[in-house]
């Protein structure tokens, strides 16, 4: 395992998912609910010196400018952001892509997503402009957060075009593998939130697999989201829970541990 007091920003050795054909998103990034001001700073450039190179942020999280400053002065050249459209937005979206251009210190967003199904719906038109601003060059990928399948369909049935990310919220306690599987048939990249909330990590089965591993809980719940081909955001500001979260390279889960994992869910 590597360590996690380490100063020297590391080589990223995390798996990627290709969206769209050209974005490459680590599967492994870090939430950043929650990390504003001078201590979130100091918190996102720790994660980067570590090994992160993928931001998570959101207009309604209220820290682009921490993510953006941090980015900018780590200088490094394969940092992912993204961030999201807050649904109470929609039809504004020009405006908060360009607010959130200038607060990151980018030219092109890498991931923009809508965050909630504005009022509950699908909303095809707030799609279309945001595939409209992939088209334009301004945004990398698309894509959408806490939609379910039916308005997935939707999206795709009004516009041909399906996005590349649905954000939910994901973890052992809410493993369906059909919801997974029904993704995977759209071409839709699943990606989990709050990895750690969504179970309770004092379950048999992740406490079994933290101990024949030598590793904790939380890094075993990031190693099977890795093995399901998930990309997992833990939000930590604590640069040692954030190097551990990430620190899961040197082992890997068998198909026993695999399934006693998954059954969490049922």
């Amino acid at each position: 395992m590597s360590d996690p007091g380490a100063t020297t920003p590391t080589t990223p050795t995390t798996p990627v998912r290709t969206l769209d054909g050209t974005l490459d998103l680590p599967l492994v990034g870090l939430g950043t609910y929650g990390l504003r001001g001078q201590a979130g700073y100091r918190s996102l450039r720790d994660a980067l010196d570590v090994g992160y190179r993928l931001l998570d942020t959101a207009t309604m999280y209220e820290n682009e400018d921490e993510v953006g400053r941090a980015v900018a002065d780590a200088g490094l050249p394969d940092v992912r952001i993204t961030t999201k459209l807050h649904h109470e937005h929609a039809g504004r979206e020009e405006e908060f892509l360009t607010r959130s251009l200038r607060l990151l210190r980018v030219d092109v967003l890498d991931l923009w997503l809508i965050h909630w199904p504005p009022g509950g719906a699908a909303r095809p038109d707030v799609w279309e402009r945001l595939v409209a601003a992939r088209e334009s060059g301004r945004v990398r990928a698309v894509g959408v957060s806490n939609y379910s399948l039916a308005q997935l369909d939707e999206l795709t049935a009004a516009t041909g075009v399906t996005p590349a990310v649905n954000q939910v919220k994901w973890g052992p306690a809410l493993f369906d593998a059909g919801l997974l599987a029904a993704h995977r048939e759209r071409g839709v990249v699943l990606e989990g939130y709050s990895p750690f909330k969504a179970t309770d990590l004092a379950a048999g089965p992740l406490r079994a697999a933290a101990g024949r591993h030598g590793v904790s809980a939380e890094q075993v719940v990031v190693r099977w989201h890795l093995q399901h081909g998930v990309v997992v955001i833990p939000k930590s500001g604590d640069r040692e829970r954030q190097a551990r979260n990430r620190d899961v390279a040197g082992f890997a889960l068998d198909a026993a541990e695999v399934a006693a994992i998954d059954a969490l869910g049922r």
